[in-house]
This record gives C-alpha cells, sequence and structure tokens, in this order.
C-alpha cells in the first residue's frame, strides 16, 4: 500500500491534473468538451471570440478566431489549440486576454502582447494588429537611464491594457477613460504609470470592455489618520456643516466648490478643455479628492449644502438658496427600464438645483454648444445619455456641472480626520441618543456609496423612504449606525469638532455626558503583525474608473470616472478577488460572498434588484459559499461549496443556444437569461474544479482528477476553513458585536469583567481575521499551485497555535471569573426568552439549557476546529509516501494541533472546575484569591491533608492554584507563591507518617496526608504545578531544585518588605539576583545560601543629601568583604579592600564635592573603618604631603612631610602633631635638627644650620618662619676652615619610615590571595590553584559584564595565564628561566592576576607618593630604596611561585649550545648584560623590565631635580662646545688625528672632512648614544653605551689595521667627543640613575668600565675650561 502512494508531485500527467472543459450556456443538454493537452493547464484567459491557455513549463496555447494572424490559420477550434511559438523558450508565468487582444507575462517580469493593435491596447506603436507575441516594454521615465519594470500579472479591456508590478503599482496603456491616466491624447502607446494609485498596495487588476477595477490594500491606520482639511482650498468654504435640530445633530460634507477645482499646495490648477484636474494621493477612501465638482456658473452663485432631515425626508427649497436633501440618497436610481443617467431619476426641471439658463451659458462656455446642448437636455430633462465615443473621453469632472459627483465621503471619517478630540465622546454620545437610532437599522451597515447629483426622487416622500431602505447606497455617515460601526470596525479615529461644540443643543450634551463603554475594535486594524506578508490581506479596498453607462463603476450613477475612485461601500467587506466582465464587474468576498454591479440585461449580476448602479450580493442559496469567479459578456461563472467538499458549478446571464451563437449582442431573439445562479447539472462530473474563467459567451473549468484521494483532501481542507470563517463572522455580527452595543453592559458585568469582555472580543477578532485570512490562502492555492509545501499552516504553524492559545485564554478567564453568568442577563434582554439563534450557532440540541451555558459553549467552539485541522492534515499526509519531505511536515503539523487541542480541552476543564470551586468557597476570600489567570488544581477540604503541630480546634484548608500554594484558616489566609516553593517526601520508615515536608524562603512546614496515596498525588500536583509555573511545561516529576523566581519577604527582619528577583537554591537566594528594599537600597549582585556573597553593586539612598551612596564590589556572608569601590553621597570615594562592612586593608579615599578637584587624597592602610599603619596624605588646600605612620586615624610614629613652598620635615609624629625629634629642611638648605611641639613649631634642644655651614646650637622656640627664639651658640666653622665640622651635613631618610615597613598590606593582600597566611607561609601548589580560580572567576563576571570590559590582548593573555605552567617545579635552566621572566611579564601586565594586581597598586602608590608636591628632590634616595624594596619583596613572591629558582645573586649554569645563539634566539627580550659562562639571579634583572618603565617618569623626575645644579653647568657647557666645527672640537679636545676620520657617509656617499664640516664625524655613535634618553632599566641603558662604543670603533677601524686594541688613554677623548655631541640634556640624572639601580654583579665587567667612562666624561664636560 505505501509503496503506491505518491507525492501530490507526481499528478503531472496532464490526465490527471490540469484538465480544461469548456462550454456555453447553462442548459441541461450543454456538455463540456474536454480540450486535451500533453500537459496540465495552470491558466486559461478568454476574449470575445478566442481564448488562451498556459500549460505547466510555460508554454502558451491559443484558440477561437484570430483575425490578427493575417497569413496563418485565423480559425482554430477550442478543442485543437495551438502553440504560440513566439514565446518558445521564454517561460510564461500568467497569460490575460482581451476582446481582441491577449498578453503574456514571463518568470522575468517582461510583457508579450499580440491581437488587434488600432487603439493601442498592445502597447506597440505604428501596428494596427499584432500577429505574434510581441515584448512590449515597461519603462519608468522617472530613473535616469529608464529602469525595467518588473510585471506580476496582466489584465486586457477591448481597447486597452492594465499591468501590475512587483512594486504594485498599475501601470496602462491604450485608449479610454479607463486607462485611469493624466491625459488627453489617445492612444497611449508606452506603458505609463496610474498615478492616482500611486503609494498604494494593488494587488490585483482586472478589465471591463471600457472598465477598470483595482483591488488594493488599505492603507496602514497611520497614513489613513492624516488630518483632513476642514475648508475648501478654493471658495474657503466649511468642508462639513453641522446643524442642531430640536433633538438630534445633522451633519453634512456635501461642500460642491463652486470654482471646480481646488488648489493644490504649490497653488496651482491648471484645468484646460478635456483636461482632469491635477491630482494628488487619496489618503484613505473617505477623503475628498483634490478635485472638486465644478457646480455652478462661474460668476458668484448661491454655495449648495446638503443637509440630512430625517424627520421631513423630502427636498425643501429655503429662499432658492440652500437646498436641504435626505441623507445623501439623492442619487437614489430608478429600475433599469428608466435607463436614467447617473440614477438620477426622471423627475425633470422642477428639482434641479440650479435654474437652466445659468447651466446653459456656463455649458455653452466650457465647450461646444452640441455638446452642451445634449449636456443640458441630459441634465434639465434626465433623458438618456449616449455620447459619442469620441466625446465620451472628454467628460471630466469639472466640465459638466452637476453630472459628475462629489467624490465626498463619510463625514466621520471626515471629521475623525479634522476635528479636534474635545467633543469626541459627547457626539458620539448624541448620536446615540438621537432618535433615530432604529432608522439607521434599515441600512445595510458599513455602505458609504458616493453621492451623486442633486436632484429630486420621484414618487414623494414614502417611495423614496422605500427605495432608501433598498438601495443601501449613498448613506452618509451622519448615521448613527455607522458612527458605532466605524468606531467598533477599529479605525482608532476620533470625531471632534472644532468650533462647532455651540452648535450641539446643550439638552442632547447633558443626555450625552453619561459614561459609555469604549467601543471595542472588531476588525485587527492591519491583520495580525506576524502573519505580515505570509497571508493574503483582508482589509481591501475596491477602486473602479472608466466608462460607467452600465453602472458598472458601482458609484450610485452611470457617469464616467478618469481616476480611479474607491467604491466605499465595498471597503469593509473584505474583498479578495475582483472580475471584470464586459459591462457588469463583480467582488467575491472572504465570507465566501458574490457582489456585483453594472449591466444586469441578461440577469449576469445573479439578482434583479435594482439599481444596479452599487454592489449587491447575488442571490444564491444558504451555505453556497462562492470561491472563485469568472465574467464574460453577458454572463458570470461562480465555483462555490456545496454540501459536500466536492466544487459546485453556478452559472447566471445569457443563455446561449444552439445556432443562435452568432448572433449581435445586442439582439437577444434565441436567448433567454437567469433570475439567479443556477446549478450546472455536468459539474460534479468535471472531479474537482479548481478555477473557472470567462469570456465572450464561453466558460472554462481547470479541473483535477483525484489521484490518491490528494484532490478531494485539499478540497476538503480548503472548504472546511472557508466555512468554519463564515461561521466566526456569523458569531461576530450577529452575538458579539450587538451585546458589545448593549448600553446595559458595564453596569451588568462591572469594570473588570466588561474589559475582560472586550479583551475576549478583541482576541475573537485576531482568531477570526486569521482564519479569514487562511482560508482566502487556501483558496488562491487551490487556484494556482495546489501544493502541499505552500500551506502557511505547516511552514509557520506557530501564528495559528498561538492565536488559539491567546482566545482560549482569554475565555477562561472571562469564565473563570463569572462573566459568563455575568452576560447572561444582557443576553437574555437582547436574544429573548427563546435563543433559536445563539442555539444554532452554538450547535447545541439540548432543550433548555441555561443561556450562560450556551454563551460558554458557543465561544468554546472554536476550539473543536484544531481537531478538524489535525484530521485533515492527517488525511492529506496519506496521499504521500512515509518517506517523503511532505509526509513528514503533514505528520509534524497533525501533531501539533491535536496536542494542542488536547492542552486547550484540558485548560477549558481548569476553567470549569476553578469556576464551580468559586460558586462554593467562602465568599470575603474569594474577592482576594480570585483572579483571571488562576486556576485550581486540588484542595483538601475532605481534609485530605492536614499542619503537622496543629491545634486540635484548628482549621487548616490548603489550596493548590496553578500559581500558588494557599493554607486558608478561620478568618485569614496565607499564599505561598509555587516559583519559590520546593516539596520534599518525608521518608516514612522513620515516622511511620505521610509526611511532606514544604520550604519557602521564610517558612518551612510538613504537611501530613491520611494515606500514601494521597501524600502521592499532592507530591505530584504540587511539583507540575511549580514545574508548569516556571517553564509553562509542567512535563518534569520534580522540578528543579535551582530556579529563577521573584519573591517579597514579609518576616525576616533584614529582608523585610523588600523584593528578591534572581536565582534560588533550596529556599534561599543562590546565584545571580537583585534585591529592593522600600527604602530605596538596591543590592544586584551573587547570593549564597541567601546572604550577599560574590561581586555585587549595593546603593544607598541618602536622605539628607538627597544623593546616593554607592558601593560596587566584593561580598562575603552578606557583608561588603573584598576589593570595592564606594562612592558616598557626600562626594568622597574610597577604593580599596573592606571587611565586616569596614574599609579594612589597603586603600584610597578621595574627598571632596568633586574627584576632578577633590581637597585630600589619602592612599594607605585602614584597619576597621579608620587609617592605621603606613600611609600617605596629600592635602591638596593646605599644599602638604604627609608620608607616614596613621593610628586611629591620626599621624602617630615617625613621618615625611614636604609642602609646594619646598619645606621637607621628617621625623616623629605624635596625635596628629610633629612632636618630639625631627629634621627640618627649608629650599635654601636651611637646616633644623631637634625637638618639635606642634606643626613647624620648634620647641627644645636643637641645631640650626645655615646654608653657608654657620650654625646656631641651644634651646628652640616659636613657629618656623615667623620668628624664633634662640638661647644657645652660633658657630662659624669655615673661619677655621677645620674639616672636621665638614660633616655636619644632615643625613636624611634616618626619621622616615623605613622602606620595607611601607605598603605592607598591599603585599599581605597579594599573599592572601595566593592562599598564605602570612609571606612565605604556604603551599606552593595551592597558591597556583588560587590563581587559576581568581583568573577564570574574573573572566567570567568579565564575559558577564558586571565589570569594565577586557581588550583583545588582556583576553589572550588571560587564557594563556589560566593553565597552571609545568615550569614551576624541578630544577632552573637558562630556557626555564627564559620562560619564567615571560610568565612574569605576562602576569604583571594581567590587572586580574594577583601580580598584575599588586603591580598595578603598588604604580598607583609609588605615583601618588612622588608625584605633585611629592616632587621635592630630598624624597629621592626615599624613592630608590621604595624601588629596591619593592624588588625584594616581589623577588620573594616570584621563589615562592617558582621554588627551585635560586637566591638573589646565585647562578643559573649556561647549557652547553653556544650562549650567543641562545641570546638570539630570545633577542626581544634578552638580558642586556654581556654574554657570560652562567648566568646571576638577581631580583633588579628579573624584575626592572617589568617595573621601572611604570615608575619612571617620577623617579626621572626626582633625579632631574636633585641634579638640577649639575646639569645646568653641564649643558652650558655642551652648548658652548658643540658652537665649534668637528676638526676644531676633535683638536680641542686632545683626539689622536689617526683617529680623525678622513671622509664621512653623506646621504649614501664618501664627502672629505673639512675644517667647516660640522656633526658628521662619528654620527652613527651619536645617534647611538642619544638613545639612552628613551630607555628605562639600567640594563638597557648601558646596553646602548656598549653599542655607542662599537660604533666609535667601527668608524676607527675602518681607517686602521685590524688588530687594532684600545687603551683608555686614546678612548677617552674620542668618547668625550661623541658624548658632547650627543647633546643630552639631563645626562647627569640618567647617570645617577644608572649608578643607583645598577645590578651589583656587572659593576666590575665591561659594562661597568664602560659606565665609569660615561660617568668620567659627564664630570670631565662640567669642569672643562673652554679658553
Amino acid at each position: 500500500m505505501e509503496s503506491q502512494r505518491k507525492s501530490s508531485g507526481e499528478e503531472d500527467s496532464s490526465g490527471e491534473r490540469g484538465s480544461l472543459h469548456t462550454w456555453k450556456g447553462y442548459s441541461y443538454s450543454v456538455t463540456p468538451e474536454r480540450v486535451l493537452l500533453s500537459r496540465p493547464v495552470l491558466q486559461a484567459a478568454l476574449g470575445t471570440r478566442h481564448g488562451v491557455l498556459l500549460v505547466e513549463g510555460g508554454q502558451v496555447y491559443s484558440f477561437g478566431e484570430f483575425p490578427w494572424k493575417q497569413s496563418q490559420v485565423s480559425v482554430v477550434g477550442p478543442l485543437k489549440p495551438v502553440l504560440e511559438s513566439a514565446l518558445s523558450g521564454q517561460r510564461v508565468v500568467a497569460v490575460a486576454a482581451g476582446s481582441f487582444h491577449s498578453g503574456a507575462v514571463t518568470e522575468d517580469g517582461g510583457v508579450h502582447m499580440w491581437g488587434e493593435n488600432s487603439f493601442g491596447q498592445c502597447g506597440l506603436s505604428s501596428l494596427t494588429v499584432v500577429p505574434n507575441p510581441t515584448p512590449v516594454a515597461v519603462l519608468d521615465p522617472d530613473t535616469s537611464p529608464p529602469h525595467t519594470i518588473r510585471v506580476l500579472e496582466l489584465a486586457c479591456g477591448e481597447q486597452h491594457s492594465l499591468a501590475l508590478s512587483a512594486q504594485h503599482e498599475v501601470w496602462a496603456w491604450g485608449s479610454g477613460c479607463q486607462l485611469g491616466l493624466v491625459t488627453t491624447i489617445f492612444p497611449v502607446w508606452k506603458p505609463q504609470k496610474v498615478e492616482h494609485l500611486a503609494g498604494r498596495h494593488v494587488l490585483q487588476v482586472a478589465c471591463g470592455a471600457f472598465h477598470s477595477l483595482a483591488l488594493v490594500r488599505c492603507l496602514p491606520p497611520q497614513e489613513a489618520r492624516r488630518p483632513l482639511p476642514d475648508k475648501c482650498g478654493q471658495c474657503n468654504q466649511l468642508l462639513y456643516t453641522m446643524t442642531d435640530k430640536e433633538d438630534h445633530v445633522i451633519i453634512s460634507d456635501s461642500h460642491y466648490c463652486p470654482l471646480g477645482v481646488e488648489l493644490l499646495a504649490d497653488g496651482e490648477a491648471k484645468l484646460g478643455p478635456g483636461r482632469s484636474p491635477p491630482l494628488r494621493l487619496q489618503s484613505s477612501p473617505s477623503e475628498p479628492l483634490s478635485s472638486h465638482t465644478s457646480a455652478s456658473a462661474p460668476g458668484p452663485h448661491p454655495s449648495i449644502t446638503e443637509h440630512t432631515d430625517y424627520e421631513r425626508g423630502r427636498t425643501v427649497a429655503q429662499n432658492g438658496e440652500v437646498l436641504t436633501t435626505t441623507d445623501s440618497d439623492i442619487s437614489a436610481a430608478g429600475t433599469d427600464s428608466d435607463r436614467t443617467v447617473g440614477g438620477v431619476g426622471g423627475a425633470g426641471s422642477r428639482n434641479s438645483p440650479y435654474p437652466d439658463q445659468a447651466v446653459k451659458e456656463y455649458l455653452k462656455k466650457l465647450s461646444d454648444t452640441s455638446l452642451a446642448e445634449e449636456t443640458v437636455k441630459m441634465t434639465i430633462a434626465g433623458a438618456s445619455f449616449q455620447p459619442p465615443a469620441d466625446s465620451l473621453d472628454l467628460l471630466t469632472s469639472d466640465l459638466i456641472p452637476g453630472v459628475m459627483p462629489v467624490t465626498t465621503s463619510s463625514a466621520l471619517n471626515s471629521l475623525v480626520s479634522s476635528c479636534a478630540s474635545a467633543v469626541v465622546g459627547r457626539v458620539v454620545s448624541t448620536c446615540e441618543a438621537l432618535s433615530l437610532k432604529k432608522r439607521i437599522n434599515y441600512y445595510y451597515p458599513g455602505v458609504g456609496g458616493v453621492a451623486g447629483v442633486p436632484g429630486g426622487v420621484p414618487g414623494g416622500p414614502a417611495e423614496e423612504r422605500v427605495r432608501l431602505e433598498e438601495s443601501m447606497q449613498g448613506k452618509k455617515s451622519c448615521s448613527t449606525g455607522d458612527i458605532r460601526e466605524e468606531e467598533a470596525e477599529g479605525l482608532s479615529r476620533r470625531l471632534s469638532l472644532p468650533g462647532l461644540l455651540s452648535q450641539v443643543s446643550p439638552r442632547l450634551l447633558r443626555r450625552a455626558s453619561r459614561p459609555r463603554v469604549r467601543a471595542v475594535p472588531l476588525t485587527p486594524v492591519g491583520g495580525l503583525p506576524e502573519a505580515g506578508e505570509l497571508l493574503p490581506s483582508l482589509q481591501t479596498e475596491v477602486w473602479s474608473w472608466g466608462r460607467g453607462e452600465e453602472g458598472q463603476l458601482g458609484h450610485g450613477d452611470n457617469l464616467p470616472r478618469l481616476q480611479p475612485l474607491c467604491i466605499k461601500c465595498l471597503s469593509s467587506k473584505e474583498v479578495v478577488l475582483v472580475a471584470a466582465g464586459a459591462h457588469h464587474s463583480l467582488a467575491l468576498t472572504a465570507q465566501s460572498q458574490v457582489f456585483s454591479w453594472g449591466s444586469n440585461s441578461s440577469g449576469q449580476l445573479g439578482h434583479m434588484d435594482c439599481p444596479t448602479t452599487i454592489p449587491r450580493l447575488a442571490k444564491l442559496s444558504e451555505g453556497i459559499r462562492v470561491w472563485d469567479v469568472g465574467a464574460g459578456v453577458q454572463h458570470t461563472l461562480l465555483l462555490a461549496d456545496g454540501d459536500c467538499y466536492q466544487p459546485i458549478l453556478y452559472y447566471s446571464g445569457q443563455q446561449v443556444i444552439e445556432g443562435a451563437q452568432d448572433a449581435p449582442q445586442d439582439q437577444t431573439e434565441g436567448y433567454s437569461y437567469t433570475q439567479q445562479p443556477v446549478l450546472l447539472p455536468f459539474c460534479m462530473n468535471l472531479g474537482y474544479v479548481s478555477a473557472v474563467f470567462a469570456g465572450g459567451q464561453s466558460c472554462v473549468a481547470l479541473a483535477d482528477r483525484n489521484v490518491m484521494g490528494f484532490s478531494a483532501s485539499l478540497h476538503e481542507l480548503a472548504t472546511a476553513e472557508r466555512k468554519f470563517y463564515c461561521k466566526l463572522s456569523s458569531v461576530k455580527n450577529h452575538i458579539l458585536r450587538p451585546l458589545l452595543d448593549l448600553e446595559s453592559l458595564s453596569t451588568a458585568l462591572g469594570p473588570a469583567s466588561t474589559v475582560m469582555l472586550q479583551s475576549l472580543a478583541r482576541c475573537y477578532s485576531r482568531l477570526c481575521h486569521l482564519t479569514g485570512q487562511h482560508s482566502a490562502s487556501l483558496t488562491a492555492n487551490l487556484r494556482r499551485r495546489r501544493e502541499v509545501k505552500s500551506l502557511v499552516m505547516l511552514e509557520h504553524a506557530s501564528i495559528f497555535l498561538d492565536t488559539y492559545n491567546e482566545y482560549c485564554c482569554s475565555v477562561g478567564n472571562f469564565l473563570v471569573m463569572g462573566g459568563f453568568q455575568a452576560l447572561a442577563k444582557p443576553s437574555l434582554d437582547f436574544f429573548g426568552k427563546c435563543p433559536e439563534l445563539l442555539q444554532r450557532l452554538a450547535e447545541s440540541s439540548e432543550e433548555n439549557i441555561p443561556l450562560s451555558d450556551l454563551l460558554v459553549t458557543l465561544f468554546y467552539l472554536p476550539m473543536r476546529h484544531l481537531h478538524e485541522y489535525g484530521r485533515l492534515l492527517l488525511k492529506l499526509g496519506t496521499c504521500f509516501e512515509v518517506s517523503s519531505v511532505d509526509y513528514q511536515k503533514l505528520q509534524d503539523g497533525c501533531s501539533k494541533f491535536e496536542a494542542l487541542a488536547l492542552h486547550l480541552k484540558r485548560r477549558r476543564k481548569e476553567a470549569e472546575y476553578t469556576y464551580h470551586f468559586w460558586k462554593s468557597f467562602p465568599g470575603k476570600m474569594t474577592d482576594s484569591l480570585r483572579k483571571p489567570h488562576r486556576r485550581l488544581i486540588c484542595e483538601s477540604s475532605n481534609k485530605a491533608l492536614t499542619l503537622q503541630n496543629s491545634g486540635r480546634f484548628s482549621v487548616n484548608w490548603f489550596i493548590l492554584f496553578n500559581d500558588a500554594l494557599v493554607h486558608a484558616q478561620f478568618s485569614t489566609h496565607h499564599v505561598f507563591p509555587l516559583a519559590t516553593l520546593w516539596v520534599e517526601p518525608i521518608p516514612e520508615e522513620n515516622t511511620g507518617l505521610y509526611g511532606l515536608k514544604l520550604i519557602s524562603p521564610e517558612e518551612t512546614f510538613t504537611l501530613l496526608a491520611c494515606s500514601s496515596m494521597e501524600k502521592a498525588k499532592w507530591l505530584r500536583s504540587i511539583n507540575q504545578a511549580v514545574d508548569q509555573a516556571m517553564s509553562g511545561a509542567g512535563q518534569r516529576a520534580e522540578p528543579p531544585i535551582s530556579r529563577t523566581a521573584s519573591y517579597t519577604f514579609y518576616k525576616d527582619s533584614r529582608l523585610k518588605e523588600a523584593t528578591y528577583e534572581g536565582r534560588w537554591l533550596a529556599g534561599k537566594p543562590n546565584g545571580r539576583g537583585m534585591v529592593k528594599w522600600l527604602d530605596g537600597r538596591i543590592y544586584t549582585g551573587t547570593f549564597k545560601n541567601g546572604l550577599e556573597d560574590g561581586f555585587g553593586d549595593y546603593v544607598i539612598p541618602s536622605k539628607t543629601l538627597n544623593l546616593n551612596d554607592h558601593y560596587q564590589g566584593h561580598w562575603k556572608e552578606g557583608k561588603m568583604h573584598g576589593i570595592g569601590t564606594y562612592k558616598y553621597a557626600t562626594g568622597e570615594l574610597y577604593e580599596g579592600s573592606f571587611q565586616d562592612n569596614m574599609r579594612h586593608g589597603h586603600g584610597m579615599l578621595r574627598s571632596g564635592t568633586l574627584n576632578s578637584s577633590s581637597p585630600s587624597v589619602f592612599i594607605g592602610q585602614w584597619v576597621h573603618d579608620k587609617k592605621t599603619g603606613y600611609g600617605v596624605f596629600d592635602d591638596i588646600t593646605r599644599g602638604e604631603k604627609y608620608m607616614g605612620m596613621w593610628q586611629d586615624d591620626q599621624r602617630q610614629g615617625t613621618g615625611v612631610i614636604v609642602t609646594q613652598f619646598g619645606l621637607y620635615y621628617e621625623g616623629a609624629f605624635n596625635n596628629n602633631k610633629m612632636q618630639g625629634t625631627g629634621v627640618l629642611l627649608s629650599e635654601d638648605n636651611t637646616t633644623y635638627e631637634g625637638e618639635f611641639s606642634e606643626d613647624w613649631t620648634l620647641n627644645g634642644k636643637g641645631v640650626l644650620t645655615m646654608a653657608n655651614g654657620d650654625y646656631f646650637e641651644g634651646s628652640f622656640t616659636g613657629e618656623w618662619g615667623s620668628g624664633l627664639k634662640v638661647t644657645g651658640s652660633f658657630f662659624k666653622p669655615n673661619l677655621y676652615d677645620s674639616d672636621g665640622d665638614k660633616g655636619r651635613a644632615v643625613k636624611l631618610g634616618r626619621l622616615a619610615v623605613r622602606p620595607e615597613e611601607k605598603w605592607r598590606a598591599v603585599f599581605e593582600e597579594c599573599w592572601m590571595r595566593l592562599g598564605c597566611e602570612a609571606p612565605g607561609q604556604g603551599e606552593n601548589q595551592r597558591a597556583w590553584e588560587n590563581i587559576a580560580v581568581a583568573l577564570t572567576t574574573s573572566r567570567r563576571r568579565h564575559r558577564d559584564g558586571s565589570e569594565m570590559n577586557l581588550s583583545r590582548t588582556h583576553n589572550r593573555t588571560l587564557g594563556s595565564l589560566e593553565f597552571i605552567p609545568q615550569q614551576h617545579v624541578g630544577p632552573v635552566t637558562m630556557e626555564k628561566y627564559d620562560r619564567i621572566r615571560h610568565s612574569l611579564i605576562k602576569a604583571c601586565d594581567m590587572p586580574l592576576h594577583p601580580l598584575g594586581m599588586l603591580m598595578e597598586t603598588l604604580v598607583a602608590v609609588y605615583r601618588m607618593t612622588y608625584v605633585g608636591v611629592g616632587a621635592n628632590r630630598r624624597l629621592l634616595l626615599q624613592a630608590v630604596n621604595e624601588i629596591m624594596s619593592y624588588l625584594a619583596r616581589i623577588f620573594q613572591l616570584v621563589r615562592f611561585l617558582f621554588p627551585d629558582l635560586p637566591e638573589e645573586g646565585g647562578a643559573i649554569p649556561e647549557p652547553s649550545s653556544d650562549p650567543q645563539d641562545k641570546k638570539d634566539s630570545n633577542c626581544a627580550d634578552t638580558q642586556l648584560e654581556s654574554p657570560k659562562p652562567g648566568r646571576v639571579v638577581s631580583s633588579s634583572a628579573l624584575l626592572l623590565p617589568v617595573l621601572l618603565p611604570r615608575l619612571y617618569p617620577p623617579l626621572f623626575t626626582l633625579y632631574a631635580l636633585e641634579k638640577e645644579r649639575e646639569d645646568d653647568v653641564y649643558w652650558e657647557c655642551v652648548l658652548r662646545l658643540n658652537k665649534q666645527p668637528d676638526m676644531a672640537l676633535l683638536a680641542f679636545l686632545g683626539v689622536q688625528h689617526k683617529f680623525w676620520p678622513v671622509s664621512v657617509p653623506v646621504l649614501g656617499e664618501k664627502t672629505e672632512v673639512v675644517s667647516s664640516t660640522k656633526d658628521a664625524c662619528f654620527a652613527s655613535a651619536t645617534e647611538t648614544l642619544q638613545q639612552i634618553s628613551t630607555t628605562f632599566t639600567p640594563s638597557d641603558k648601558l646596553q646602548v653605551i656598549q653599542l655607542t662604543f662599537e660604533e666609535i670603533t667601527k668608524e676607527v677601524m675602518s681607517s686602521l689595521e685590524d688588530n687594532f686594541l684600545w687603551s683608555m688613554d686614546d678612548l677617552f677623548p674620542v668618547f668625550l667627543y661623541v658624548v658632547l655631541r650627543a647633546r643630552i640634556r639631563n645626562l647627569g640624572s640618567e647617570v645617577s640613575l644608572i649608578e643607583d639601580l645598577m645590578d651589583p654583579c656587572v659593576q666590575h665587567g665591561e659594562h661597568g668600565i664602560m659606565f665609569t667612562t660615561l660617568k668620567a666624561c659627564y664630570y670631565q664636560i662640567q669642569h672643562e675650561k673652554t679658553t
């Protein structure tokens, strides 16, 4: 069986798919003839006497009469079509046939035309006939070069053709006003864009003989809502007027502009004979066109205002000026036999709005006499108007006054957009209050036709009333039905009347002020957003233009239209297809109804109602749903659903009798006609008809055979959807809309339920709209592809599932809240005691069923359709092989819809169970616990569950809902949200009790079940409910113990009334989360076991300052602990370590309102929130910097102070004051050494030494700088030149803090990060693990974005550092030593690594100490010692991590390979000493390259300050000596002649050295030495000196023999020359830096000698006598 099934793609043989049947007429004797072709037919198009067929593969065949094929066969029978060979090689995708010409569209969007071309309908100039398909270029002239327009489909009339472009615009060519072009010159040979439809989305075009139709998607709401003008641009009169009658208001929009055309925005309105006015885009069907009808003589003329008077219902002339007519039904047409023009009626001149003479004169001016006379006859006497064809095109709306209708709109649509919103509610309520409400119900809802000319209606008021009610045409929006309907249709516009409030009677406004329910839009504006372009649009308009003698334009008159005009009464009808016969038009709606209008000479409209100038429904039996239409010259063919899902055919129009086929069309002998559509008896024999076509007198049907049941299944699916949509629409129109319109609704339901009913209505409307779109999509699929893969419900099932889910949810919510019960009373008032309509729609056969139950059944009815989807998809699936893709898709789709159906059925049961529960639940609690979304799962009213250890008389009732567990007692209840509820079964073997342990964030209690079965039931129910509440699935046996939820605490003292949102673990916050307290505090970060732990962000509002404190950093067990940043509301900022919510460890505090100008900064050690230990305090306001010991926020112990005025103090501090022994130096070297009692106050014994060496010794009192009292001796040692006292110079630093005591907290924190309690005490392996963990967690935190982002380089480095290296164990070789050095460089560069963090902190504290006021030359020695102390302490850390690294000064043996190679291989980072056997390990060699570049600026500044005087002397000498040319300088310095360069290279060429040569000798050596200023470490600087010597040697060797060796006497003058020419500004500072920080092991080697030479040069230059 399976192997026999085949996919639909295999049904391609001509006998099974796309077989063509053709016939004429509708008599019982007619038998369709089958056209045999080798391939399936995809599309057919019929002209008057010919037809065109498109077959699979893109080939085109023709049949019928071809008078244009001059030399070829001109007549071909329909059974033997001929191939259009001119199209071979092209893949055609669409064909079209006009009366006597044809067109084809190719796959690439090209157009080919052939046939009759006398009117330019083929778009090819200079040819009257086009025998074969010929390309026609559709070019956009607005682009340069002209861009080819891609065409989607064609439509052809008798003398014109239309093309729909891929941009959904319309292009036209040919002749006649049916082109819709702004032109009077015909034929139009080249395709031109129909500008009036530009900017709109056209979905389909159709052509009659002399008229055109377009199906257009409605504009989006925001475009449609554009405000409209409220005054005429030309005559400045109001476009809308409002008259207050006794008990109602008349609103009129019938403005006629006497000047004929409105000015455009630019003020131009050119109008010549026979020319259309300038046009602009109509923003909505309700907007008046810019060209208003000329309605008066040229001179001053009374304005004509149209009013509606419901009470009189007749025409009254007031003083011959203002003409009041009935509600826009002026043009109510007579019967067809009258053949009246425009439906004006033959009332004669007595009711004409214009004096005969005025019209005659005006027409005479406009046109020639004959035309004017003819027109006047037509206008005044109402005679039949049959103008000649050539004059027809000249009938513009501006040339013939009173003939063209005013294209006004329904007043609501216009007023809505143009008036202020102040009177909205009142006017709408006023309309409600009008006594006219009942009359409005007579009119067909939503018809908003276009008014014709003012004129009388025959038969007086009574006859006119009947005519109005029958015709349903021209209804203006002063009808309150229209106001209510349009508001409820969701057009979202507001009615307001600017400046006219006073015209509404006060009595009505008082009545209108009562509250009313906001209308719910029952048509979703814009459809479902997610459906997008997947489904056809239902919000459409039909636009028509061209000749209208037969009323085929549908505007309520027989007048031509030169421009497309919207048929407003079809705007809300959801038209999905339009078709045009020769002189009649058809529109097919999504609700499977057919509207028809135009010529009805043979009954082709499917009804015998009059007039036929507006769309009316074709009369079909109930239950017949039409889904395809075709229109011929005088007949209509309908394809419809009948009782079964095999399609049936209906025919209306001319009966064609054999032998009379060639009779002229205007003769009706031998022809009969239908009163309404008749069923064609042979339709069941054709198979499954998928499309019908009509043209001329012929009919064509395309049918498929039902292979493997595929066609039947596809048709059944589409039929079911069409039927379902009709059902939904019926419920919406007959039940939902009337209920929402009830005035008593809000009173009966109450505000909450009213809102829920409106929500239900919106969801229902969305579901209905989606179903309508889907039925249109399935129908289109039947007409075209008939494929499974194009079914939207398979590819985009989620759109359907979500819509059904949402709808079911809204129905359930309404049911749970008792909405249907409350809705029963207003429904009873409306539907009466016998709601047959409700019962029929709810498909309920039960008798005496309560009305509320009936409503529930009715609103749950759509859920049944999901089973239907599943069944039909399954049925379709049986047509395919199991292994095929289509089968899989259908199976998946089926299972999705079936699963949803079961799910929604369960949801309905839950809702009903909950509703019945609330009916029996005690009343007080119901109000607080009853919520729309809440559903009951189970409850313990049968004592199945009790609370352990509860009192004897206590009542404990447990109710499990889908979102909470409620514990109810006598009068109280407590709600436990399920998301934060954990349940654990208690083992029975220990206690013998059936217990469940429930854990919530603040309570843990035990429930006892009466049996193990009851226990299992409750455990399963609670677990499933919790899982459902969390994930929406409810499939797992146990919900996860870790979850995300929100909870507000009510007990916990620390968190009371705070809300936590984030991760939980077994009842405690655990993981990332956020807590918000009521007082405004917010913590965001990580939690552990219910407490803040890890990295977090904490904001604390300050009530007094109206600002926030803000902490960002690490936490431990609910307290700030670790590194963090605290911004105080006062403006202070602390960055550093915390412990137990206090500043503890190393940190920096900036004080002051603005950080940029903070008055003080402290950086140092804190203990329990106080400065204790070593720290640096920079008092910016006083210009002082303190570097020393602290205790309890006070300076205590030894310390140093420097000031911006150059004072320097070091010594003892006590109680924040200089107290005890100290040394004070001023800028000029005056020194005091002795006792101090206060800041800068001398008190006690001491020695005061002057700058010149004189000194006082004795007792001193007084403040420095303000007069000192001295008791003692004065000494002047240099009088006696004794050398004994020359050692009086004070040695600084003795009374300062020792370097190793500084920044202990910084190093201790680093050791703690490595897991050591004290420096050097810990496990090496644990330290490496701690590093890896720290890096990984930091990386994760950076990735989560809780801290600043890392650069890409840092990320790469971080990745390599996370791995624990292997080189930290085993003996250290040179190779391993280099690896250690590289990893140290990386670690120190990475701020997240403990060593990198240490390095960053040390750099910060160093700069903090020695920058600004700290840049004092007296501090140089301390600065150097501090660096040496850093090196020693970091080296201790490195040796802890790499225990096999030798101690300071230890050696690493050199490997046996050549050391030079080793050096080259690591040339980037090579140590800069000269290679030796083995290498000495030193902290400076290992760590200075990492540390010194970061500390270099402040350190070098201190050197420059210290050496300032010496460097100035040196520099002055350098500048003087450098004035000399090279030879003179060499001679002056005593360089031997043999070392003088003879020639020097200049720009690559050798140049002789002459006496004037300057800066040329030893130039390369000079440049090399200059690089000493660009290096940082002593080793790098020594390397530069070595290279300089090598450059000197190289230059000298070029003129001397190879075995030359330098002696110091020879070398020194040459090197001195190079040093002078190098002009190094701070050479003294460079020399001192090298000397102080140089590695001790190189002092006596080659580098040491070279450095000594440089030092000697520096001193030599200072003392050089230049005489």
